[in-house]
């Protein structure tokens, strides 16, 4: 795909920002605070609503047509150690308003101050918490983009080995789903990335968890076993060092008899559709997505 002249423009300035030097995590946790900034008008017809859920801080977004019994929990990405509802509120309207949907976006706990298991704890106990206030499993879907992607998965593979129900429906926005970092994209890709650098990236993997639990299916999702999993979406772009990540882990879970929908983009970065309204790629981003959670919804119905 040709990226259009405003994907090209943010595509240079993030790889200044992010690749053109080391950046710290407190360094990070800074300029995903500012990113927030840029949401600078809540438009008319969404509303947001902030709560707290077993002591953890979220936000209802709920555009006035979405459908009210189904909604998405989105798992904001930042490598585990960053990111935030006001950095992911660019991401998230346009996106609810895309799906007609009602999206709840958590402010989970970070690394490293609170470590694995924390992040996939309160992601559960935000699922939990949805259920108990009357929705249904079949109208419940969960997307994360990055380690929110990762995360998203964890929280399923840890659902189904509890015995509780599952959603409909997970969506992967350039998923992280291997913290050992084997996949061969991160060399092969090394120049092409944007955003991402592989040490940097191991140093959150390290804040995140300990080594001899990387392998853990809790914490790399690509080493888990799929059996049982619903329909699985995943967008990433062919220039990323995490493209194995996401094109491996399609193949694993075809693999355990998962149907899983694959979408390879040329052109644009990690993670592109944080940006919003910004760029054109995130809105085609997001009727994709639409596309995929109609085609579960109407297979519910029949």
């Amino acid at each position: 795909m040709t990226l259009s002249f405003r994907g090209r423009f943010w595509r240079i300035v993030l790889g200044v920002i992010f690749k053109g030097k080391r950046l710290t995590i407190a360094e990070n946790r800074t300029i995903t605070a500012q990113s927030g900034q840029m949401m600078r008008k809540i438009p008319n017809d969404v509303q947001l609503q902030k709560i707290e859920i077993n002591g953890i801080q979220a936000v209802w977004i709920r555009p006035t047509r979405a459908n009210q019994d189904q909604v998405a929990i989105h798992l904001h990405g930042g490598g585990y150690v960053t990111g935030s509802i006001e950095s992911h509120l660019m991401m998230c309207i346009p996106m609810a308003q895309t799906l007609k949907m009602a999206i709840l976006l958590p402010e989970y706990r970070l690394a490293p101050e609170y470590p694995f298991p924390a992040a996939l704890d309160d992601a559960l106990s935000v699922y939990k918490w949805l259920l108990s206030q009357g929705f249904q499993p079949a109208n419940i879907f969960i997307s994360g983009d990055s380690a929110g992607g990762g995360l998203s998965l964890a929280t399923v593979l840890a659902l189904r080995n509890a015995g509780l129900p599952l959603p409909a429906g997970i969506v992967c926005i350039s998923p992280w789903t291997d913290l050992t970092l084997k996949g061969q994209s991160h060399i092969t890709n090394a120049k092409s990335e944007t955003l991402l650098r592989t040490d940097i990236l191991r140093e959150w993997a390290h804040a995140y968890a300990s080594p001899d639990n990387f392998e853990n299916p809790l914490v790399s999702p690509l080493y888990a076993d799929f059996h049982g999993f619903p329909p699985i979406f995943i967008q990433v772009g062919s220039n990323e060092i995490l493209l194995d990540d996401a094109t491996m882990l399609a193949r694993k879970a075809q693999a355990d008899g998962v149907f899983v929908d694959l979408k390879v983009w040329d052109s644009v970065w990690h993670a592109w559709p944080v940006l919003g309204n910004l760029i054109p790629e995130s809105k085609q981003a997001f009727e994709q997505i639409s596309q995929f959670v109609q085609m579960l919804v109407s297979m519910t119905k029949k």
